[in-house]
């Protein structure tokens, strides 16, 4: 049996739509599709002001700019996340000053976020790891306190809340992923979420290499010209006509990905008595099985793990390298310790987690992790482990 770590998920209507896109004889940014997309974020899942980008990296980019950020100011962020989160306001100039995590989950800390804070402090990334909501109440009151702009890098929580609000919708801006590793998808592509209206126009001027341009299209002025930074994050109406094509399945997409996590979830509590822990959502999270995923008691244990399920055809794989200690980043940083995320860099790994799981693959998965885990457990020698 061979199961990849990720197939991503046709809804049948992408050739459609991409096709009527094709036909339509408008294939740059902002047709008919991506207009379908804005309105669908807009309408149905109830953000400000949306806007589609070429991927979740230019919506952090957008992002960095609106927020102004410049060469001095500090930017808090978790070290446990992909380097987009973070690159784009090192771009504009700005120092990073890394959290770490939560004991219990990859979510930064935000019991120690405050004493982060000086007077450089411009902005806090909160980065919804997993899909599962991050302490939004803690982080809205410290930016409140403080004056920071917070952004939500909601790259994996696609119809997932805080407390009954949607994620990206809380912070001052958002930004989503489409990759094909995501629970919707286009291949590659991203969405900004603009939550306060004042952001909107300059929004869409950096989104349109800082030209008036979209206001050009609308009417609202004669003739559009440079009035702004910017530069070309807008992507093909093609991309939007593949998204939208997967929007229209969401909640049945949702529906299957919440059945294969919580089949993990509930086969592999065993494992809790070996010392390894499963996924936890917090009480004021939701969860839109974005990713299961285990944490093992330590480096060693987790690659003997990848290697055992590799030899049965089963691509587990490992998640971010924390960025603290980074070969680019390592030296910037100021020597704190961040022990849980050295902790999740060494031990997490993913399983398989996609619309075709079938239930036999996903029953063979679990098999292969108990059958890992059971010598373990009849053997004080610890033999699989202990051999590497």
């Amino acid at each position: 049996m061979n199961i990849p770590f990720n197939k991503p998920y046709l809804s049948g209507k992408e050739l459609e739509y991409i096709t009527d896109s094709v036909r339509s004889g408008k294939i740059s940014g902002d047709g008919k599709y991506t207009k379908k997309v804005h309105d669908f974020f807009e309408n149905e899942l109830g953000f400000q002001k949306s806007l589609m980008t070429t991927s979740c990296t230019d919506a952090l980019e957008m992002a960095a700019i609106l927020c102004e950020i410049q060469s001095g100011d500090e930017v808090i962020a978790p070290s446990y996340t992909f380097v987009s989160t973070v690159n784009a306001f090192v771009l504009r100039g700005a120092k990073l000053v890394f959290a770490d995590s939560m004991v219990s989950h990859p979510n930064i800390d935000t019991s120690h976020l405050e004493s982060l804070i000086t007077s450089r402090t411009k902005a806090i990334i909160a980065v919804h790891y997993a899909g599962v909501a991050c302490d939004m109440g803690e982080i809205m009151t410290l930016a409140k306190r403080y004056h920071l702009f917070v952004i939500e890098d909601a790259a994996q929580a696609i119809d997932s809340q805080y407390k009954g609000q949607t994620l990206g919708s809380i912070g001052h801006f958002g930004a989503f992923s489409f990759h094909e590793t995501k629970n919707v998808i286009s291949g590659e592509g991203g969405l900004l979420t603009v939550n306060t209206p004042k952001y909107n126009s300059r929004a869409e001027i950096i989104r349109e290499k800082g030209t008036n341009r979209s206001q050009f299209f609308r009417g609202e002025v004669d003739k559009y010209g440079w009035t702004d930074v910017g530069s070309s994050f807008l992507p093909s109406d093609i991309i939007s006509a593949y998204l939208f094509a997967q929007l229209e399945k969401l909640e049945d997409i949702q529906s299957k990905r919440k059945m294969i996590w919580n089949k993990y979830f509930d086969q592999l509590q065993f494992l809790l008595e070996f010392g390894v822990d499963l996924p936890q959502i917090p009480d004021y999270a939701t969860n839109n099985a974005h990713m299961f995923y285990l944490v093992c008691l330590d480096l060693n244990q987790r690659a003997a793990l990848i290697n055992y399920l590799k030899s049965a055809g089963i691509h587990a794989v490992f998640h971010y390298q924390a960025l603290h200690k980074s070969p680019y980043y390592c030296a910037k940083h100021d020597d704190r310790s961040l022990t849980n995320c050295d902790k999740f860099t060494d031990q997490l790994v993913r399983l398989p987690l996609f619309y075709e799981l079938s239930d036999i693959q996903q029953q063979f998965i679990i098999e292969k992790i108990s059958d890992f885990f059971m010598p373990i457990k009849r053997s004080p020698s610890h033999s699989r482990i202990s051999s590497l």
